[in-house]
């Protein structure tokens, strides 16, 4: 009888925490997908100022709507981060999704960037599959310790993992970036996920340390928890540099949903792999896993499909500009810009 007070208490706090990383993993979702709006936005007036960002400017350093989005997305990312601090990742990680609804919520009405049909339903298919893969992902082992973190990341299976991914992230950069990083998505975005699942590796990481540091157990004098700060800042800059690429070069509505859906798949198998978490699955769960990769695959390839339909139809049109992003009729404005694929000219009605 007197074991079960303690046990309520310890229930009703296990709640608490669940419920706080609920809340914050909501935020953290809208506050994302609302960055990716604004950011894009801030490349977009940048652009006509300047060299745009997809090849090789950075005048949108000096804009700022570009920074609020940039503030936006770290006040998401932070959110987030605490999110996993008070609540498994079974829980945060598909709450990720909602980013997606967010942003191509905002990007119709803020970007004029109408999904078509076929998009909508990739987008289903993706968030669907994503989370199906989340579901069945069985519960980690939480390490206790940044040397428990460390051993964990030093063994052989890991490091081929990260050897691999760093030298895909090299062959992206040094020859598929020059010579498809304009036409392929998949070029800017495999560098951002692939760079993104040691992001969550490291980050993990120094969120034990700081959590044991305030619960009194100091991680501070460990030389693993420097080190794992470094990856971290590392691979975060790389993100956003390659993210700010994919932003200016794509449509937003396209880019969020497959930038989720290759994040969340490379995490899941980065963490499958230094955690071992697949090796006690039933059969069921893993049937389970491959439909949801099948499932995110179908949804990928619908959105590129629908990406190249609106690229195909850009050809060839006439559009007239009032500046910034609107669009506007000939009888609106004066302006008018000719586009096909072997010329572009400008002329001005009088």
């Amino acid at each position: 009888m007197s074991a079960a007070p303690p046990a309520r208490a310890e229930l009703l706090m296990a709640m608490s925490d669940n419920a706080r990383g609920l809340v914050l993993a909501v935020a953290s979702s809208a506050f994302i997908g609302a960055s990716f709006i604004l950011k894009k936005k801030g490349l977009k007036r940048a652009a006509s100022d300047g060299t745009r960002a997809g090849i090789g400017g950075y005048t949108y350093l000096l804009e700022p709507l570009w920074w609020t989005g940039m503030v936006t997305m770290i006040v998401g990312e932070v959110a987030n981060f605490v999110a996993y601090v008070y609540a498994p990742a079974v829980l945060v990680t598909p709450l990720g999704a909602l980013s997606i609804i967010v942003s191509a919520f905002l990007a119709h009405f803020m970007l004029k960037e109408r999904l078509q049909r076929m998009g909508i339903v990739g987008c289903v298919c993706c968030i669907v599959g994503s989370v199906v893969i989340v579901i069945h992902v069985p519960q980690e082992h939480t390490p206790s310790s940044v040397q428990e973190i460390w051993d964990l990341a030093t063994q052989p299976a890991f490091l081929i993992y990260v050897g691999a991914t760093i030298s895909t992230v090299l062959a992206l950069v040094l020859y598929f970036e020059p010579h498809y990083g304009q036409t392929n998505i998949l070029v800017y975005l495999g560098i951002c996920s692939l760079m993104g699942s040691l992001t969550v590796v490291s980050i993990k990481a120094i969120g034990i340390a700081i959590k044991l540091t305030l619960e009194g157990i100091s991680q501070i004098a460990y030389p693993q928890t420097w080190f794992f700060v470094t990856v971290a800042a590392v691979c975060v800059v790389t993100q956003l540099n390659y993210l700010n690429k994919a932003l200016d070069t794509f449509n937003a509505a396209i880019v969020s949903p497959v930038y989720y859906v290759m994040f969340t798949t490379l995490t899941i198998v980065a963490s499958a792999i230094m955690f071992k978490d697949w090796s006690g699955q039933t059969a069921s769960s893993i049937a389970s896993e491959i439909c949801g990769f099948i499932t995110v695959l179908l949804g990928t390839i619908i959105l590129h499909s629908t990406r190249e339909q609106e690229s195909a139809n850009a050809r060839g049109t006439v559009q007239w500009y009032v500046g910034g992003d609107s669009v506007k009729s000939v009888e609106e404005e004066h302006l008018v810009t000719l586009s096909n694929s072997d010329y572009l000219e400008r002329r001005e009605f009088t």
